[in-house]
């Protein structure tokens, strides 16, 4: 049935703008664009160890309105130090949605919702890291 993560999609209603504030957060650019001519409506970049995708959407081609607040999923990324992410990407523009809390031993998390209205979860996995080669 489910096989592992393939791609999060967020969205955003100026994709110019999510793409150069992601561009900078992640220090890569997108390796993939659609439409190959004129304005974007969709932009995917590949991230990580396992180079899994993150997506972003022109909110005009969303099959729903985007809610009042931040909603949805959390998805988490991880990374090797939630603390600092965390203050990197508010530093960058993005809010508070709940702090860095350690939950056990090894185990932190955080979010953060990007200026284009969209969570971003962090986390310290320690599950994560004992799966890397």
């Amino acid at each position: 049935m489910l096989r592992g993560l393939s791609t999060v999609v967020f969205q955003a209603d100026d994709l110019d703008t999510a793409r150069e504030w992601y561009t900078d957060v992640l220090g890569t650019k997108p390796y993939f664009a659609k439409p190959d001519d004129g304005p974007a409506a969709y932009i995917e970049y590949r991230l990580g160890d396992l180079q899994h995708e993150l997506g972003i959407l022109n909110r005009a081609y969303a099959p729903h309105p985007a809610p009042p607040h931040p909603a949805g999923a959390v998805t988490y990324w991880h990374v090797d130090d939630v603390q600092h992410t965390y203050d990197t990407l508010l530093a960058k523009g993005a809010t508070e949605h709940e702090p860095p809390t350690t939950r056990s031993e090894g185990w932190i998390t955080a979010s953060v919702t990007d200026p284009f209205g969209n969570i971003l979860g962090l986390i310290h996995s320690p599950h994560y890291l004992s799966m890397l080669p």
